[in-house]
């Protein structure tokens, strides 16, 4: 689990979003950028199927493994920090969307695991990133 600082994307000006809509689409443009500065290999972002869906997929430098990634920002700490909200219903979703990713990339074989990226915004603060490597296990 690592803490990570950063500020504001590039050239944003004004407030934050105030819908969950627009929180949620800044929160994956951070958390892109957040992973293309550890230079991670953006593969997809918002894959959807039946399943489910994966915000991020991406190649990790590192080890070369495929990283489904959940991303989560909040405004405030009101419904608590970001992370809880991937909950075992959420991560089954994402385990069924993974695993449908594999299956159209051929992949099944690959090295694979799920990161969260949970997100704290707030108006006129860098946000607070926290990136949690292999936050769970396949759950379907």
């Amino acid at each position: 689990m690592r803490l990570f600082d950063r500020k504001a994307s590039a050239g944003r000006t004004g407030p934050l979003p105030t819908d969950n809509r627009g929180v949620g689409a800044l929160g994956e443009d951070l958390a892109v950028s957040f992973l293309e500065g550890k230079r991670y290999r953006i593969l997809e972002r918002n894959y959807r199927c039946k399943g489910g869906e994966v915000d991020i997929v991406a190649r990790d430098p590192q080890d070369k493994s495929l990283v489904f990634v959940e991303v989560k920002a909040r405004r405030g700490l009101s419904y608590g920090v970001p992370q809880l909200a991937v909950t075992p219903f959420k991560q089954r979703q994402l385990s069924k969307a993974a695993l449908t990713w594999l299956v159209k990339h051929r992949s099944q074989d690959a090295a694979a695991r799920f990161d969260v990226i949970a997100i704290l915004l707030a108006d006129g603060a860098a946000p607070m990133i926290e990136h949690i490597v292999n936050a769970f296990e396949l759950t379907y």
